[in-house]
């Protein structure tokens, strides 16, 4: 491999753009530590579980960019990004990734809000007199 991979993961609004490159083990999230931008330790696991899969913790430095959502979802996204970028570099490892449900895109989103209505389902408070 001679230069970087370059994966995109997405979940629910936010998106985050993965560079995969040789190194030792270094995860870089918006220029901090992961451990640090990511405090709750199940943020940190659902981040390093393709590297765990694919038994490549400390092989590959790991620059993530995650813009919008929540830190959860900026989580869950970056864990799908990383998936997406190891088949960039190994294609056998795709069986294994998908056993771990780590290739697949969690399509659900925020319902959209409905005319009438308070929220998506919400209806103002009824008053009887």
């Amino acid at each position: 491999m001679e230069k970087q991979k370059n994966a995109v993961g997405r979940r629910k609004e936010a998106i985050t753009r993965v560079f995969l490159s040789k190194g030792e083990g270094k995860i870089i999230v918006n220029d901090k530590d992961y451990k640090t931008y990511f405090p709750l330790v199940y943020l940190q696991n659902q981040v390093e579980a393709p590297l765990k899969v694919a038994e490549a913790t400390d092989k590959f430095d790991i620059k993530i960019n995650a813009t919008g959502g929540g830190l959860k979802g900026q989580a869950e996204a970056a864990k799908l990004g990383i998936a997406r970028a190891l088949l960039e570099i190994s294609a056998d490892l795709r069986p294994a990734l998908k056993a771990a449900g780590h290739l697949t895109r969690d399509p659900r989103s925020v319902e959209r809000k409905k005319f009438g209505k308070k929220k998506a389902r919400r209806s103002y408070q009824f008053s009887k007199r």
